[in-house]
């Protein structure tokens, strides 16, 4: 029986650049995305974010719409498979890439994000001040509420007596 092979890369992060859009001769366009993603790791007991780059490319009428709408700073989500190039460059030299073909790109966060000014996030510095725009924060809201102290007792309703069960 043969192995199938699984090639799939789901990915989050902010573009670090403008994408970059151009037409084959062809015709078919094809836009070009620099991601960043962090990676949390814990050095000297604390925790750091260590930023990994990807290329990304988005073929037809979806490159277009991330040349359209996405700007440096804004987080997008990466659905798509890994692809190794390798060539020659001008001096003969041989060259290696892997890059992400994206299949779907989500659009996360507002219009505004990312749109100029230090607004946005940026996934390529270590933190909040470093002078490069990185604002940490998550997409997903969090209840706070959840994190406050417990009332006495666990916060249970009393037991019910044995009168008041129903069978």
């Amino acid at each position: 029986m043969a192995a199938t092979n699984i090639n799939r890369v789901v990915l989050t992060g902010n573009l670090t650049r403008d994408p970059e859009l151009r037409s084959l001769p062809s015709g078919m366009s094809v836009c070009s995305l620099r991601i960043a993603s962090n990676s949390r790791r814990k050095e000297n007991g604390e925790w750091v974010d260590k930023p990994n780059y990807f290329s990304v490319t988005v073929w037809g009428a979806q490159g277009e719409n991330c040349q359209r709408f996405l700007s440096k700073g804004r987080p997008v989500c990466i659905d798509g498979r890994l692809e190794w190039r390798e060539w020659q460059d001008q001096s003969g030299n041989k060259r290696e890439a892997i890059e992400i073909v994206a299949d779907a790109v989500q659009f996360l966060g507002g219009r505004e994000e990312g749109m100029g000014g230090g607004g946005g996030s940026y996934a390529g510095g270590a933190g909040a001040g470093n002078g490069n725009g990185f604002t940490p924060h998550s997409d997903v809201p969090a209840d706070v509420s959840d994190f406050g102290p417990a009332p006495v007792g666990g916060g249970r309703p009393p037991a019910p007596a044995d009168d008041d069960i129903p069978f």
